[in-house]
């Protein structure tokens, strides 16, 4: 994530070297003095869990872990083939270049970048709220075989921080479900003070296409710690814009439970994350929540005059008796 303070900025790839076994300074925006803030957002390795023997929801491992599979050996699509400029998206999509066991026979990891025109919400859950300073990252995960009968999957994540310190992880709670239900939290990360790069997501997966509450996983995120350079996959375009830095902090996204829906169901299973720089967004009550609110609220008031009109008319219907006699 590179953010300018120049609608002029231009990317400047020096092939020749982002390609050879040095590639620092081979990704550059110019002018370098117009950059504002930037960093990146790796995934390196996808994980997979036995769950099979885990009757706790909350335990860290979720399982017996599988080796994981490194991202730096997945062999991906040319990205020119899946370029859609009417929906402003491109899709990468890989599978391990040694599969010796055919997990990846007949399936792939995907990771679908799309940017957008304008504010609006997807038609698909969780329907974050998007701007035209956002782009979405959906991952999938298709066709591949699990290495047990109730493999949960993950993926490690690692970004690059401002300083020494690592990005910050905060949780947000709402009252308000309508457009991902049964979810009431969104989980961010912020580099730095706002204004800065972020990334925001709501904590559930899909095992169906399309997302609905009957396929809803939970995702959990573990607490991010600083990561040796060393200690991940190597990625030649972050070492080719950021140089050797090593201020790399990491953390876990796990999806599914051993209980309930998961990837068993149809070796199905997406993600979506939101990414941008700026103020993030925030979403507002929706109007059945508020027509709801304004129901509740209302009604009390309604019976409070209802019987305070009654009160008075009872009142007056005695006070214009008059006696007889």
């Amino acid at each position: 994530m590179v953010a300018t303070n120049t609608p002029h900025s231009t990317l400047s790839v020096n092939w020749s070297r982002l390609l050879s076994p040095e590639p620092d300074g081979g990704l550059m925006v110019l002018p370098k003095d117009s950059i504002q803030f930037s960093s990146a957002l790796v995934f390196t390795r996808l994980l997979e869990f036995d769950s099979t023997n885990v009757s706790n929801t909350a335990a860290k491992p979720p399982g017996r872990p599988y080796p994981p599979y490194s991202l730096a050996d997945f062999s991906w699509n040319n990205i020119t083939d899946s370029l859609d400029p009417a929906t402003l998206s491109a899709t990468f999509q890989g599978h391990p270049m040694n599969d010796p066991t055919r997990t990846f026979a007949n399936g792939s990891l995907a990771f679908r970048v799309q940017a957008f025109s304008r504010s609006s919400r997807p038609a698909q859950p969780p329907r974050l709220l998007h701007t035209a300073d956002t782009c979405q990252l959906e991952v999938a995960l298709v066709g591949a075989s699990p290495r047990g009968n109730h493999s949960l999957f993950g993926l490690e994540v690692a970004t690059l921080g401002q300083g020494p310190d690592c990005p910050s992880m905060q949780e947000q709670h709402s009252i308000d479900d309508e457009y991902a239900p049964a979810v009431f939290q969104l989980d961010q990360l912020l580099w730095g003070s706002l204004p800065a790069g972020f990334a925001q997501w709501r904590p559930v997966a899909y095992s169906q296409k399309p997302g609905g509450r009957e396929s809803a996983l939970p995702c959990q995120a573990s607490p991010l710690h600083p990561a040796l350079a060393y200690s991940l996959p190597q990625s030649p375009i972050v070492r080719a814009f950021f140089g050797s830095q090593n201020n790399f902090c990491a953390f876990n996204l796990t999806f599914g439970a051993s209980t309930g829906p998961g990837y068993w169901d149809q070796h199905y299973l997406s993600w979506s994350m939101l990414l941008g720089v700026g103020f993030p967004p925030v979403d507002g009550l929706s109007p059945l929540v508020l027509g709801i609110m304004a129901v509740a609220l209302g009604a009390p008031g309604l019976m409070l005059l209802g019987g305070g009109l009654v009160l008075l008319l009872h009142h007056r219907k005695y006070s214009e008796y008059q006696s007889i006699n």
